[in-house]
């Protein structure tokens, strides 16, 4: 299997797409590491706890979508879709996708010359989902 180039990702935010206004995006999966040491044991031992995730984004803010989408999000949850390449889920082009709460918006940030960006993080409200097909 190929590598890939990320250059062609796929977001969806409470079903608008938002892929064309994308720059950065990173998905993070984890589980707590939880401690079932007890007396008489000589080496830790840690277990799978409850699983979290998050969705790092930053866009070249477009108010038209990104704001039009995002702004009326706050404080909300919704859903979040990601694949790594713009094209129908299969084997080698998982769609993830979840119920996310969007905690903070920042609907402007950049430097005197620079292209405008919004960076947001949506945080977990539910179970993050892998498919391999397209709903």
């Amino acid at each position: 299997m190929a590598t890939q180039v990320f250059k062609n990702a796929m977001l969806v935010v409470n079903a608008v797409d938002l892929s064309a206004s994308v720059v950065q995006l990173a998905l993070s999966y984890q589980a707590e590491s939880l401690d079932e040491t007890a007396m008489g044991d000589n080496s830790r031992k840690m277990r799978g706890g409850l699983k979290s995730q998050g969705v790092d984004i930053t866009f070249n803010q477009k108010y038209s979508c990104v704001d039009a989408t995002l702004f009326p999000l706050l404080g909300c949850q919704t859903c979040v879709e990601i694949r790594g390449c713009n094209a129908c889920a299969g084997e080698t082009n998982p769609r993830w996708a979840g119920t996310y709460l969007l905690q903070s918006y920042p609907p402007m940030s950049g430097g005197v010359g620079a292209i405008l960006q919004a960076a947001v993080r949506f945080e977990p409200a539910g179970d993050l989902s892998r498919a391999l097909t397209c709903p």
